[in-house]
């Protein structure tokens, strides 16, 4: 959450937001929170963890990520913040694409796949986005496996 550094006056998209646990913790402390996942039992166990909190600022979507952010986008429907934590092949270009015309100032990208969290950047990178910051976490010891956040703000 310190990446997004919300205020509580932003909108903010969890994309590929599983049962709903960043979204739920980001509602805290945004004015509205927006999950969407395709895994509609996912979604099921996002709207009862969200009620469960008494969490009232958060909708949950089941969709495809991108196509939910090009029909945002065709709305011309904006934000101020994006968490995208998508499966281990990495995000999509269609996602990705309409997340930079959303032109959030941040996207906290959080990956468990070094090899497309390298490839998404690079591709966030050409379409204006810098990595600020990133921490890597290793949730399973003695694995290959590693989680990363990156922070990426607007350039210029």
């Amino acid at each position: 959450m310190k990446f997004a550094n919300l205020t509580g006056r932003e909108r903010v998209i969890d994309a590929y937001c599983g049962i709903g646990t960043i979204g739920i913790t980001a509602a805290a402390k945004a004015k509205e929170v927006i999950g969407i996942e395709l895994n509609g039992d996912a979604v099921r166990d996002a709207v009862r963890n969200a009620r469960a909190n008494d969490i009232r600022n958060i909708s949950f979507y089941e969709n495809d990520a991108g196509v939910f952010l090009m029909g945002m986008v065709e709305q011309k429907e904006m934000c101020e913040v994006i968490f995208m934590d998508p499966p281990r092949s990495g995000s999509t270009e269609e996602f990705m694409q309409a997340a930079v015309n959303m032109r959030p100032g941040r996207i906290i990208y959080i990956s468990c796949e070094p090899t497309t969290l390298a490839r998404d950047l690079r591709w966030l990178k050409k379409h204006g986005y810098k990595a600020r910051e990133a921490v890597a976490y290793d949730m399973f010891p003695f694995t290959e496996n590693v989680e990363t956040i990156v922070l990426m703000t607007k350039q210029g």
